[in-house]
């Protein structure tokens, strides 16, 4: 019998990779660890977190708006850039610590160096110039921006990982794409005084998501003064001698901004990993390909999280990680649940959803019952803010399960969060009628509506 270093190899520090190790290591499992950045991935690091930190602060000027209609008398208010950088680094620099303290507690071994495949039980230490062998590998290396490298001057770019360390604010800003990434930094870019224009080659912002979402966000972001052209893109990037950008669209237009960035998807991290030497397929994009247990064709090798290009999403990722230790460790062959996924976009207002878009709910479901309210919040009274919530559910008419939940409004991917509870149970329309409602809330609106709003049948609209 072969005998390994260790148990299970991890190549990948970030969220999934991390709690792989962890839930090995508490299995009894010899694990090692290799990361060659820092602890917490793309999420902690250069992802969810530092956004999320951005998103908050890029608030702040609507509430000092806001607070007037209250009786506050606020002094005209001022933003400091390098504070929040600063602040944010700070945040970063702790929840790295607590996830490498949370490793090594686990009596994982760490090893800070880029990890390569050299067959499928070796695996090199690059920067320690040796090797070592384990019994089980996982991948975990995530992904990344793409840098769009057709782009006539791409390199004078940047993309989500950049906007985070910009030395100073731009004045103005240019992003291309119109997913979430894309839609969440205009936003937050807007709400810091930035002036910002989204370039987008698709029909409307938010592709996959529900129409009546996609609409009512594009609507708002244009009424707060962000700037968003739909079919549309970027031909040629040219650096002028005062350092700012001129962007050449393909409708004819150059417009200039100081900062143009890059959100048109991202690139798993397999590049130079020796997945070809250790006989491990990928895609034409060079996700590594896993069956349901998250395998790959190389029996011992497994992969988790973005770098599958499965579902890109920090929870998932996790997920996976749990599901992987129990298939792998545990005698417990479990597949990861990908089914009814939660997802929050971060936008100004926020969006929520689970479930099934009304698209793609006509395309399942012969007949659908439609309940959609839209209304002006409470909380917008007083201060005087046009911007309305959005709720709507999807409901198959036969079965009068909910297959559909989507919010836009304030704390909306709160909601989502409890909405993916009862919709994971199968829960009825009849069950969120039979729920007492808590006055006053935005969120009662949701156990409210009686009546449908209108019907499918067929996919064509009724009513």
């Amino acid at each position: 019998m072969t005998v390994y270093d260790y148990d299970l190899f991890v190549i990948g520090a970030g969220s999934g990779g991390v709690r792989a190790a962890r839930v090995a290591a508490s299995l009894g499992k010899r694990v090692a660890i290799a990361e060659e950045y820092r602890f917490g991935g793309t999420c902690v690091i250069r992802g969810c977190v530092p956004k999320k930190l951005f998103v908050y602060a890029s608030q702040y000027s609507e509430h000092f708006e806001d607070a007037a209609g209250y009786g506050w008398r606020v002094a005209p208010p001022s933003f400091d850039w390098p504070t929040l950088l600063a602040n944010k680094d700070g945040e970063i620099a702790r929840l790295e610590g607590l996830y490498r303290r949370n490793v090594e507690g686990s009596g994982t071994a760490i090893f800070n160096t880029r990890a390569e495949l050299v067959d499928c039980h070796t695996v090199m230490l690059v920067s320690e110039g040796r090797t070592v062998t384990a019994d089980q590998i996982l991948i975990a290396t995530g992904g990344r921006p793409s840098a769009h490298p057709a782009l006539p001057g791409h390199e004078h770019c940047i993309t989500s990982n950049e906007a985070f360390h910009l030395p100073t604010l731009p004045r103005s800003i240019i992003i291309g794409g119109g997913g979430y990434i894309a839609v969440e930094f205009a936003n937050i870019f807007h709400g810091l005084g930035v002036e910002t224009t989204l370039v987008y080659r698709g029909v409307e912002i938010l592709n996959r998501f529900d129409t009546d979402l996609r609409t009512g966000l594009h609507e708002a972001m244009a009424r707060k003064g962000i700037e968003i052209v739909c079919h549309t893109v970027a031909e040629e990037v040219v650096r002028r001698d005062d350092s700012r950008l001129d962007v050449r669209l393909s409708n004819g237009e150059t417009r200039t901004a100081d900062q143009f960035m890059l959100a048109v998807g991202r690139l798993p991290n397999t590049e130079g990993l020796g997945l070809e030497t250790a006989g491990v397929e990928t895609s034409a994009t060079g996700a590594i390909l896993v069956d349901r247990y998250s395998r790959t064709n190389v029996g011992n090798i497994w992969a988790i999280g973005d770098v599958t290009d499965r579902v890109q999403l920090t929870p998932v990722a996790i997920h996976e990680a749990m599901c992987f230790a129990q298939t792998a460790f545990n005698g417990n062959p479990t597949a990861p649940d990908h089914d009814l996924i939660a997802t929050a976009v971060f936008s100004h207002p926020e969006i929520g959803t689970v479930g099934l878009s009304e698209h793609d709910a006509a395309a399942k479901f012969d007949e659908l019952e439609i309940y959609r309210a839209s209304f002006r919040p409470m909380r917008n009274m007083l201060s005087g803010r046009d911007e309305r919530v959005l709720m709507k559910l999807i409901v198959d008419a036969a079965s009068r399960k909910v297959v559909g939940a989507h919010v836009m409004g304030p704390d909306a991917g709160e909601m989502a969060q409890l909405l993916a509870i009862p919709l994971k149970a199968g829960a009825t329309k009849d069950d969120f009628d039979r729920t007492m409602a808590v006055h006053p809330t935005a969120a009662e609106e949701l156990v409210t509506m009686y009546r449908p709003t209108y019907r499918v049948r067929k996919g064509e609209r009724i009513g």
